[in-house]
């Protein structure tokens, strides 16, 4: 797989291959660029039958600070009754649901901010594996949006719990990696220097598994996760977000 792409860096290394976010000067923002390049790794990735493990990373200081705030503002300058962006995040959705349902096992690589959108991606991981600091957030409520970032909110809660999640979203707060591994945000924690040795544990059985069996497994685990739900409301998100986004930037401008 070897493509021109902007916003990601594409390393394949056998029956391993690298995704890394690489827009280091925004804090690899989470941008409609990004999500696009994303599809077209993910989607060229269900017909790939070498690659059992993609790593997903990001590139300078931070994993990702987020969605693209600059570009939500353009859009609805634009449009503000927030068509595009209904685009864009029915994009995102499309994203998180891809990472999810890959046939291959899927690593997220977290280090400095892993922030909103940054965060909900790394949720969509199987594995995630975090430098020690790491700092995580939920900011959406702070800057006027719901948690309504590519069904993000559901897999927050069913694998780390209603009650904790709840003050999470509620307040805002930032917590470390110490706190995300008590959470079940991350699955190990390791100084930044040995995360690629941490990973590598995980990768090294991995690539020898039977393509089959894995992906039978991810199916189990995926179904059996949204067992307990009657229906999906994170169907919804894209239109809840960009209601509220779209009533805010109405009201700043009378």
């Amino acid at each position: 797989m070897v493509e021109d792409f902007k916003a990601l860096h594409v390393i394949p290394e056998g029956p391993v291959l690298k995704v890394q976010l690489n827009s280091p000067e925004t804090g690899n923002a989470i941008s409609g660029l990004l999500l696009d390049e994303l599809l077209a790794v993910l989607g060229a990735l269900q017909d790939e039958s070498g690659v059992r493990v993609l790593i997903l990373s990001g590139a300078g200081d931070d994993f990702s600070l987020g969605g693209d705030r600059r570009e939500f503002s353009e859009i609805l300058a634009a449009d503000s009754g927030g068509a595009e962006l209904r685009v864009l995040a029915a994009k995102a959705r499309r994203v998180c649901d891809a990472l999810a349902t890959l046939n291959v096992v899927t690593i997220a690589r977290l280090h400095g901010g892993v922030i909103g959108a940054g965060m909900a991606l790394a949720l969509f991981c199987d594995l995630r594996a975090g430098a020690d600091n790491c700092r995580f957030r939920m900011p959406e409520l702070a800057l006027g949006m719901p948690p309504a970032w590519g069904g993000a909110l559901p897999r927050l809660l069913n694998e780390t719990g209603a009650a904790r999640i709840r003050e999470l979203v509620l307040t805002g707060d930032s917590f470390d990696a110490a706190k995300a591994a008590e959470l079940s945000i991350l699955h190990k924690v390791v100084p930044e220097e040995k995360l690629d040795d941490a990973i590598r544990l995980w990768t090294r059985p991995l690539v020898r598994r039977s393509p089959a069996a894995l992906r039978t497994a991810k199916v189990m685990m995926n179904a059996y996760a949204g067992a307990n739900r009657l229906a999906d409301a994170t169907l919804f998100d894209a239109e809840l977000m960009t209601s509220v986004l779209a009533a805010a930037e109405s009201a700043r401008r009378r």
